[in-house]
């Protein structure tokens, strides 16, 4: 059994806090998930303590808008400590997984849409989402990083993936939104465990009796399922975003809190997508040429060894390509947008005559 006197735990903490864990001391892991902790406290326990209440596209953006100023100001940190290329790296990674998280957004709604979660109940399951994110993204970065430092060629195989995932995206063709309702998974996850056809507030379970046995038993809500779905969801798209990033860099840190940024702003950038998914109809496109020139550059960059492409070059392609399809997408469906306030008007005037 060590012992160790008084005198000597103290110098012996301070050691521990400048040991180097995958490339970093831990006073810079430590420091970063108590700040994300403080974050998510901070949303929860004072943005949201009225559990009724519903998320505006005006609060999403002012939120969304906070949580990307908090990103990059931690970039910020990244190059006071490491200097200019490291940030370049940061700030790029953020950007491009921020905007590959937008598609994860678009998929989010139709999932709790599918399900008829109302926007009341809809920030509950997003915030316990980004949660379980962010321990399955710390998860499928941690194994990627020991391939990448392990297994050099492994970025090649990253970089075939994502041409094919960008290639697939551009002829796949317009995806159906589906009924997720009634999707496979739905229909499994009810044959195998107890869901009532009706929400109980914000609960994800609930105890009643089981009309089969009469015996009180655990149920889940919709709300549990719509949570299972979204992680679904967020473990799919980390497929393709967890390559993407490694591409950009191979330092463990600037990967994981690039992602875990991205992935805090996530939630209130949702709220205001969702109110808009339609004028956003070519943006998957734009994502789909990011796929294919991050996947090329590790091509060129990486495996031929052709020409090094600077993280800055990264970032600006990545930007246009972004503002090119958000710009196109609202200019082809600037006819939807004329068209909004005529049918808000008309479902609020069915509302007050309903009541």
């Amino acid at each position: 059994m060590l012992s160790f006197r008084k005198d000597q735990q103290v110098p012996l903490m301070v050691d521990f806090l400048f040991v180097e864990w995958l490339g970093k001391p831990v006073w810079m892991w430590l420091g970063f998930h108590v700040l994300i902790a403080a974050l998510l406290a901070f949303d929860l326990g004072l943005l949201h303590r009225d559990k009724e209440h519903e998320i505006g596209v005006r609060e999403s953006l002012l939120l969304t808008a906070f949580y990307f100023t908090l990103g990059i100001a931690f970039g910020g940190f990244i190059w006071w400590e490491f200097g200019w290329n490291a940030g370049e790296e940061y700030v790029t990674g953020l950007v491009v997984e921020k905007s590959l998280s937008m598609d994860n957004v678009f998929v989010i709604a139709m999932i709790l849409t599918g399900l008829g979660i109302p926007r009341a109940a809809q920030h509950r399951v997003l915030l316990w989402g980004i949660l379980a994110a962010v321990v399955l993204r710390g998860l499928m970065i941690g194994l990627g990083a020991a391939l990448v430092h392990q297994v050099h060629w492994i970025l090649s195989l990253f970089a075939a993936f994502l041409i094919y995932a960008g290639l697939k995206i551009l002829f796949s063709g317009e995806e159906q939104p589906g009924n997720f309702g009634e999707s496979r998974i739905v229909r499994w996850f009810k044959r195998r465990f107890r869901v009532t056809p009706e929400l109980h507030g914000q609960r994800f379970a609930v105890r009643k009796a089981d009309p089969r046995t009469g015996r009180k038993a655990l149920w889940f809500t919709p709300l549990a399922l719509a949570l299972v779905l979204v992680n679904g969801a967020d473990v799919i798209f980390a497929v393709d975003s967890v390559p993407a990033i490694f591409a950009i860099t191979t330092d463990t840190f600037i990967v994981y809190t690039s992602n875990i940024f991205a992935i805090l702003g996530l939630r209130a950038l949702y709220f205001a997508l969702a109110a808009m998914v339609d004028r956003f109809a070519y943006l998957k496109t734009a994502l789909a040429f990011i796929l294919i020139f991050i996947g090329a550059k590790i091509v060129v960059a990486d495996t031929l060894g052709w020409i090094d492409v600077p993280a800055w070059v990264s970032l600006v392609v990545t930007l246009v390509l972004l503002g090119g399809g958000v710009a196109y997408s609202l200019w082809r469906t600037r006819g939807a947008a004329a068209a909004e306030p005529d049918h808000a008007r008309a479902e609020h005037e069915a509302r007050i005559h309903r009541a």
